[in-house]
């Protein structure tokens, strides 16, 4: 190795694609980025498409951006990784094309008609009392909408993949894709780490064609080389080696450094996660499997706020024109504006209470929670509303901390925060406060990509281990401990008031629901 080879890693994620070039000691030597515009099209309400070809069109744009930028040559590249979005789901005929734009994950579409799990497991699952819980979770699986709304197209699909096989295929030819890849809409046996059996319940759950689904390797393995047609199109030379990384999230938690039980991983990205990674199964919310983690053999225990930092966005959208036109005018982020208004509201935003349930969830919270601000009075501004959103996303933070340390018998002992929140100081200090631990943010805040980066180090042997790699390339930038008298009034907030809110306000969002019909 020399000092002169750098790893290129892409990160294709629901809102832009990045294209970053790391060291092998995990410095960011240059980035370049692209925002979608859309992120996804909406034919129908609830809706999330796009067309698989233009997540390819961002990824070759992202590279000659950062070609053109100067600080890293192609020549450089040793090799390269992808890291992308979980559950998209692409379609392709035989001869490898698209049959209809993918499925964004985001997507709220639901079958009506689901398979029987057979005479064995339906008595089996409703003595268990989670036959509605299966019911809905196979009604959210696309393969079940595909199979009831457009059984023709599905009839002409050669190839289900994910948009991480998707790309992987663009990128070598090869219907492959990573283990730590996987979710939960396909039948994906995550204890084995492979495709689920053909008498197991998943199989009858998502019944995807066997034959149609990728080569599953083990993260941090090479898939294969960089074929000439792409390597063209991206600036690269062919025969480069494309690792096999992991998802977004799992490589987040790589890149955070988080390898250790007692370590928690905090995503403020477009989904708010806190993830553990652990050496054993298991079910943070029952019968929801964890996720595979970018470890190999490993799994991460994961509690999800569906539209977590997303809904800094939408309050932009929705109540901060006045704020985005002052951004303008000073050449400044307006995230910038709305932190020192938010900071001078008190801690606690004077009882303003926000549940961030914007979408629901399938076990925890539940497929019928809604979002809930309470504790209005006429004092309260906007600035309270924006505060009172970070506020409810650290007490999600801590109410998924708190499950998973039951589930998994381990206390967290401190955390690190990764994603665009992880920018904000005020975002970062709240953290600390509301889970009562010192947060540590890393020195780069594209974690996913470092993660991504830190397996190709270790596949071409630069590391002696997987450890090894993440602890001489992962790197801290500040700590920001918990300060006593914040601590102590968000404990109080979070155990009588944000604790309560869920279960005094679902048997209401159960009405709205059968009244309204949404969602």
């Amino acid at each position: 190795m020399t000092h002169r080879e750098t790893i290129l890693a892409i990160d294709v994620g629901t809102q832009s694609t990045r294209a970053l070039a790391f060291t092998a000691d995990g410095q960011l030597v240059d980035y370049a980025q692209v925002v979608y515009s859309p992120p996804y099209l909406s034919p129908l309400p609830g809706w999330a498409e796009q067309a698989p070809e233009s997540y390819w069109n961002w990824i070759t744009e992202a590279t000659h951006k950062l070609w053109w930028q100067g600080r890293v040559s192609a020549e450089s590249i040793a090799a390269l990784t992808l890291t992308t979005q979980r559950g998209t789901v692409v379609l392709l005929d035989q001869l490898g094309r698209p049959l209809r734009p993918a499925i964004v994950w985001l997507d709220q579409r639901r079958a009506n008609r689901v398979p029987s799990l057979g005479p064995f497991w339906d008595p089996i699952f409703k003595l268990a009392g989670l036959k509605s819980t299966l019911r809905h979770l196979q009604a959210e699986a696309e393969i079940n909408w595909l199979a009831e709304q457009e059984p023709d197209l599905l009839a002409h699909t050669r190839h289900y993949l994910l948009l991480s096989g998707y790309l992987n295929y663009r990128l070598t030819g090869q219907y492959v894709d990573s283990v730590a890849n996987q979710v939960g809409y396909i039948p994906f046996d995550v204890r084995k780490q492979t495709w689920s059996s053909a008498n197991s319940f998943k199989t009858r759950m998502f019944p995807i064609e066997r034959e149609t689904l990728p080569k599953l390797m083990t993260s941090g393995s090479t898939l294969g080389e960089l074929n000439t047609e792409s390597a063209t199109q991206l600036g690269l030379k062919p025969g480069l080696s494309v690792i096999g990384a992991a998802s977004d999230k799992a490589c987040e938690v790589l890149g955070s450094g988080c390898l250790e039980p007692y370590q928690g991983s905090v995503g403020y990205g477009t989904t708010a996660t806190f993830i553990v990674n652990s050496s054993h199964y298991v079910e943070p919310v029952p019968m929801v499997p964890p996720y595979p983690s970018a470890q190999p053999g490993a799994f991460n225990l994961e509690m999800q706020t569906y539209r977590g930092f997303w809904m800094v966005s939408w309050f932009k959208e929705q109540f901060a024109q006045e704020e985005v036109r002052l951004a303008g005018d000073q050449g400044i982020p307006v995230e910038q504006i709305l932190e020192q208004r938010a900071a001078a509201v008190p801690p606690g935003s004077l009882g303003l209470m926000l549940q961030p349930f914007w979408s629901p969830g399938i076990r925890y919270p539940g497929p019928e929670a809604k979002g809930a601000i309470i504790g209005f009075g006429g004092i309260h501004t906007k600035d309270h509303v924006y505060r009172a959103i970070l506020e409810g996303l650290a007490y999600a933070i801590r109410d998924g901390k708190e499950r998973i340390e039951k589930k998994s018998g381990v206390r967290v002992q401190e955390v690190y925060v990764s994603g665009g929140g992880s920018r904000s100081r005020l975002v970062m200090q709240i953290t600390a406060n509301v889970l009562g631990l010192p947060a540590y943010r890393p020195a780069t805040d594209q974690t996913s990509g470092l993660g991504a980066a830190i397996l190709v180090a270790n596949e071409l042997g630069w590391y002696r281990d997987l450890p090894t790699a993440v602890r001489n390339m992962t790197h801290k930038s500040e700590i920001f401990e918990p300060q006593r008298t914040d601590v102590n009034l968000y404990d109080r907030l979070y155990r009588q008031v944000y604790q309560n809110m869920y279960p005094k306000l679902r048997p209401l969002f159960r009405a709205v629901q059968e009244i309204t019909g949404y969602p």
